[in-house]
């Protein structure tokens, strides 16, 4: 990765950091699928990443700034964890998402999460960005009396797919 940017167009120099499709859905997984370790990431990604791609994606978003990397120690896994830069990725991916639901196929249980981010809108992903804050970096919440984002999705999502198994033909709506 460059450390300079080809142009001074904003633009550019935020496609040359994620303009990758590997890297958003490492974002992706880390970020709502609450995925740290490279075993983690590499077993649970259902795009079927390889792990010479997974290794250069994560260098790319250590070496971006988006993620940072504590190696493994003597028993225990390597950790990746979102930097703010990484949290501020929250409303990219959102607008992302939202996209993807209006103009590509996508299943009920895969894409419930997109439509109660989009519907949530700005309040949710901040909350959300809030809670990343929290587990990433250590940042308290600022609203703790509110519902955790991560177990709102997390929840709409195993609805979804317990909607799918019941009535596979009916789960068009599921997600909705």
């Amino acid at each position: 990765m460059r450390d300079e940017p080809r142009s001074g167009c904003a633009i550019n120099a935020a496609v040359e950091a994620l303009g990758d499709q590997w890297s958003l859905i490492v974002l992706r997984d880390v970020i709502f699928g609450g995925r740290r370790h490279f075993r983690d990431l590499l077993a649970n990604n259902e795009e079927g990443i390889a792990s010479n791609i997974l290794a250069n994606r994560l260098k790319a978003l250590v070496a971006a700034g988006l993620l940072t990397h504590e190696p493994a120690g003597r028993g225990r896994k390597g950790t990746y964890s979102l930097t703010e830069a990484g949290i501020q990725t929250v409303p990219i991916l959102v607008a992302l998402g939202s996209w993807g639901l209006r103009h590509r196929p996508t299943t009920p249980e895969l894409s419930v999460r997109a439509r109660l981010l989009e519907e949530g809108g700005p309040p949710l992903w901040a909350d959300l960005m809030d809670e990343l804050r929290e587990i990433h970096l250590g940042i308290p919440r600022p609203h703790p009396e509110r519902p955790r984002p991560s177990r709102l999705l997390q929840e709409a999502y195993l609805r979804a797919v317990g909607q799918n198994k019941k009535n596979p033909r009916e789960g068009e709506d599921a997600g909705v």
